[in-house]
């Protein structure tokens, strides 16, 4: 009844435009589910930012963090934000773990290949604020790519292309057999807050302030609690 639903409430109808929602990769499993009506442009929240300041033609911005909402509101590039999801981090590894790592501090080990997001990416300044929580900033000399965004970062893990990354439960869920998850201990996580605003120019800001709210519904929260984001309050 919930998959009838969501499939249902986003098609647009006969002679509507349809809705053009810039979000962060880490939502590419679910947002289609709660709105398959809309067109999606999934990337980086940092590149989707940049390219929303240069006037490409989105009428709505979901990210994994709220700075970049924030200051595109204090621009005057989009509503107010409203946070609509979180989610944790893991350590991610290959099934076969040719490394070996058991535990957070075996990404210290010399010769460890390390993949993170770049600087600048949410994920990937999530990663670097739970590393130095550890004590464990030294695990940034292991790291042999920066990545645009964090499908890049499981990818590699998942192809076996590095020895373990660090990703949102999310996307490590998304995953299946193809890693392993090393969990990061709670006082590490960071504080993740995904946010969601209407640009201000959207040619279509009714249906765009719908999107928001069907995000925000007692269906979306399911969508999204299904896929393993946390909902708040």
């Amino acid at each position: 009844m919930l998959t009838l639903c969501l499939s249902g409430c986003g098609a647009g109808g006969e002679g509507e435009a349809t809705l053009d929602i810039y979000a962060a990769a880490s939502l590419a499993q679910v947002l289609p589910a709660i709105d398959p009506g809309a067109r999606y442009s999934f990337a980086g929240s940092d590149t989707l930012a940049t390219q929303i300041r240069e006037g490409a033609p989105a009428d709505v911005y979901a990210a994994a963090n709220s700075s970049y909402p924030q200051e595109l509101y204090a621009e005057g590039l989009v509503g107010e934000p409203v946070t609509f999801a979180s989610n944790r981090l893991v350590i991610v590894v290959p099934a076969a773990n040719p490394a070996g790592i058991e535990r957070p501090r075996d990404l210290l080990e010399p010769g460890t290949r390390l993949v993170l997001a770049a600087e600048g990416v949410p994920v990937g300044d999530y990663a670097r604020e739970a590393l130095a929580k550890l004590a464990m900033s030294a695990a940034l000399e292991n790291v042999v790519s920066n990545e645009d965004d964090v499908k890049g970062v499981s990818g590699k893990v998942a192809l076996g292309e590095a020895d373990a990354g660090i990703v949102y439960a999310t996307d490590a869920l998304a995953l299946g057999a193809k890693v392993l998850i090393v969990e990061l201990p709670g006082s590490a996580q960071p504080r993740i807050e995904y946010q969601v605003a209407v640009l201000s120019e959207t040619d279509d800001a009714e249906a765009a302030r719908a999107f928001v709210e069907r995000l925000r519904s007692d269906d979306g929260r399911a969508a999204l609690e299904q896929a393993g984001f946390v909902a708040p309050p």
